[in-house]
């Protein structure tokens, strides 16, 4: 593991993230500023890898978004489409200063308008944080 990819305390970062081997992760929204340490992280962990078109349900989606990629009420409720039921989304986004960063209220106001709720956020590299999103409590289908 890399030293960007596990930094921050002493829980490593995959535990954070809670990643366990055999989840099946999507990544969606991967463009050439994304972070590899943090991706191959996430293929250890799971001991697999990321995958862009799903063909079964997914337990997580790892959405990597920036500030112009479009909408992200409409990319959420599509990172949804695949999710099972008990499944949840690591928003990835630029960190404060870094090109594309995106507010903190805009995301909160995206997840609510998508039927999400953002729980916590976990800086994952020098350049990105993750935000989790999941179904509120009483509307998992």
């Amino acid at each position: 593991m890399t030293s960007t990819a596990g930094t921050g305390g002493s829980r490593s970062l995959s535990d954070k993230l809670g990643l366990a081997r055999g989840l099946v992760v999507q990544e969606l929204g991967w463009d050439e500023d994304v972070d590899d340490d943090v991706r191959i992280m996430v293929e250890d962990a799971i001991d697999g890898e990321l995958i862009e078109e799903a063909l079964e349900a997914v337990d997580l989606v790892l959405l990597w978004w920036r500030d112009g990629d479009g909408d992200l009420v409409d990319s959420l409720v599509d990172a949804l489409t695949d999710l099972t039921s008990a499944g949840y989304i690591w928003l990835m986004t630029p960190k404060v200063g870094r090109s594309g960063y995106v507010d903190a209220a805009d995301l909160a106001e995206a997840a609510v308008t998508a039927g999400l709720a953002l729980t916590n956020s976990v800086p994952v590299s020098s350049d990105w944080t993750a935000t989790k999103l999941v179904r509120p409590r009483g509307s998992r289908r």
